[in-house]
């Protein structure tokens, strides 16, 4: 229609700043005056002319279940080459995905919401850009257009070219035209750059290119009040992966915060360590060699000398740095205690538990067999992770997670198709009564450890899991499953630095965890395992039979001490020297 050709036409003199979807008041002007101009000069009709201005434009727009799978789709897209080669592209394949369109979109929605959380809680980096704005009010809402074309929207993300600035109020300009007013809780990201002290980098002045969030909270009428927020895009970032641990189908990929930004997949290729959400496999080798949740191992402070080592000394602590001497191994492993750990892997041989995490598919050479790997030193994919933890969650079965379903070409023929996995004895990788004892004892975790925060939000008794922090706070993990959905999140620098003293896998990941888990759980009952056979229940514990009584490993390390914590005339002794 002329309406629509008026519209293409005003898009050659800038199309950023009179895109239709991303900016529908201005480019809606620029139409207009095109239509003006085509009946002043005798192209159209005055009945055509009315007409145009009168017809309402419809967009195609992206819609957000597309949008936001393109970690996802990359991945597809690499299987499907490696399959077919050059004819992926030439044969008009089909390709379905064993994706939830909509556990999708929570996963990216939980992923980034997690990620700009972290975000709120870092020092303010300053502007992204600075532009030179006309003095003349007609030139400024093209010229702030063109400066936003070079710094696109990541999902709702927007930026912004600020206006004006001052402590208590913030003016600026959205790449549609909108203008909007920052204030009061909305500037509290920024507020070192509305300092007068701030150096000319980080200061927020007009011409300063931003980021805005919109955040839609209920209102004192209880109607929905949307209020905008400063903020900057995050340095940090994720990984989250979900798959159904009965046949390996990959129900959500999510490979970073924005993929328009960095194409590289977390899921897939980033090698991390993985800190304590390692722990379990190592406990899972002991159950083997004799311990059981009742066995009582010391968490007093250990010492090996370079000797012992093969390197250099090293002294581990706990993650709190306290000691609390003998405990329960369940206690110890929701607790998360290095020390026990540490003992457990010892007792149990580094080169058997090296043996033994292969049956959940990580590879050996990527965990050198030294006591390090107690605490997580070695390296893994949040994919080999989440397969890894489905083990437990299945009973005990290794399956390959699988994302295509099936392949069709342009005539409907069924070219692959991956059929159903049969949980049968050809898949076993460890002991059922092995994943049966481990998922009792991760269960407790979530309940009264370090991840107790999950059964709080989800009011679910039927969901596992292990927190991970790693050396330094250099990574943050979550590791969880309920029996249909095994679920791992992963937040960290993709250069390997501090996320801060404080934070931790049960502060970062975790609730990134919970976000996903209450959407694909609702309105599924809460379920039991079957009890298999070889094990008893002993004390409220469940025990090997042939280690219950007693028979197996009662107690280790009770004769190492545990510092004495000092007293209080000591404590205020210490405290006057540091007043001096």
């Amino acid at each position: 229609t002329i309406a629509e050709a008026a519209m293409l036409a005003g898009l050659p003199k800038a199309p950023s700043a009179y895109n239709p979807i991303a900016n529908p008041r201005r480019a809606t002007v620029r139409q207009r005056y095109i239509v003006e101009r085509l009946f002043i000069n005798g192209f159209i009709t005055e009945a055509q002319h009315d007409e145009a201005l009168a017809q309402v434009l419809r967009y195609r727009a992206q819609t957000d279940a597309a949008g936001h799978a393109e970690y996802l789709a990359e991945t597809a897209r690499q299987l499907v080459v490696a399959q077919y080669g050059d004819e992926a592209y030439t044969r008009g394949l089909n390709v379905h995905l064993t994706v939830r369109a909509a556990d999708q979109l929570v996963a990216h929605r939980a992923l980034r919401r997690g990620l700009m959380d972290y975000e709120l809680r870092q020092v303010y980096r300053g502007p992204e850009a600075f532009v030179d704005l006309p003095a003349d009010p007609q030139l400024l809402d093209a010229r702030v257009a063109e400066a936003l074309s070079d710094h696109p929207a990541s999902d709702d993300l927007l930026a912004a070219v600020v206006l004006e600035a001052a402590p208590r109020k913030v003016v600026a300009m959205l790449q549609s035209g909108d203008l909007i007013t920052v204030t009061g809780a909305g500037l509290k990201p920024v507020q070192s750059g509305l300092s007068d002290k701030a150096g000319p980098k980080v200061q927020l002045r007009r011409g300063a290119v931003v980021r805005v969030l919109k955040d839609n909270k209920d209102g004192k009428d209880g109607k929905s009040a949307s209020e905008w927020s400063l903020t900057q895009l995050p340095e940090v970032e994720g990984a989250l992966v979900s798959m159904d641990p009965r046949n390996g189908a990959i129900r959500a990929m999510v490979g970073g915060f924005d993929y328009s930004r960095n194409k590289f997949n977390r899921v897939t290729q980033a090698w991390r360590q993985p800190g304590s959400a390692f722990k379990p496999f190592i406990y899972s080798a002991a159950l083997e060699k004799g311990f059981t949740p009742a066995s009582v191992v010391n968490d007093a402070p250990l010492f090996f000398d370079a000797a012992t080592t093969g390197s250099q000394p090293w002294e581990p602590k706990n993650y709190d740095g306290n000691f609390e001497g003998p405990m329960p191994l369940k206690t110890a492993l929701a607790k998360s205690k290095n020390m026990v750990s540490i003992r457990v892997l010892k007792a149990t041989e580094p080169a058997f538990a090296q043996r033994w995490i292969t049956h959940f598919g990580f590879d050996a050479a990527k965990h050198p067999p030294y006591l390090t790997m107690a605490l997580g030193a070695g390296s893994v994919t949040p994919m080999q992770m989440v397969a890894g933890y489905s083990v437990f969650a299945n009973g005990g079965y290794q399956v390959q997670p699988t994302l295509i379903q099936r392949v069709i070409d342009q005539k409907g023929k069924v070219l692959q198709e991956t059929k159903p996995v049969v949980l049968n004895e050809s898949l076993r990788a460890i002991p059922e009564r092995n994943a049966f004892v481990m998922s009792n004892m991760l269960q407790e975790v979530t309940r009264s450890g370090t991840a107790s925060r999950a059964q709080v939000l989800l009011k679910r008794s039927d969901i596992h899991g292990k927190t991970g922090t790693t050396n330094d706070s250099m990574d943050a993990w979550f590791a969880g499953w309920h029996s249909t959905l095994a679920a791992v999140v992963w937040i960290g620098y993709d250069n390997p630095r501090k996320l801060g003293d404080k934070e931790t896998g049960g502060g970062l990941a975790l609730p990134v965890w919970i976000a996903l888990m209450q959407q694909a759980l609702r309105g599924l009952p809460a379920t039991e395992p079957t009890v298999p056979a070889g094990v008893v229940q002993e004390g409220g514990n469940w025990v090997y039979e042939e280690y219950a009584s007693g028979q197996g490993v009662v107690s280790l390390g009770l004769e190492d001490k545990v510092p004495k914590a000092p007293s209080e005339e000591e404590r205020d002794s210490i405290l006057d020297l540091f007043r001096r």
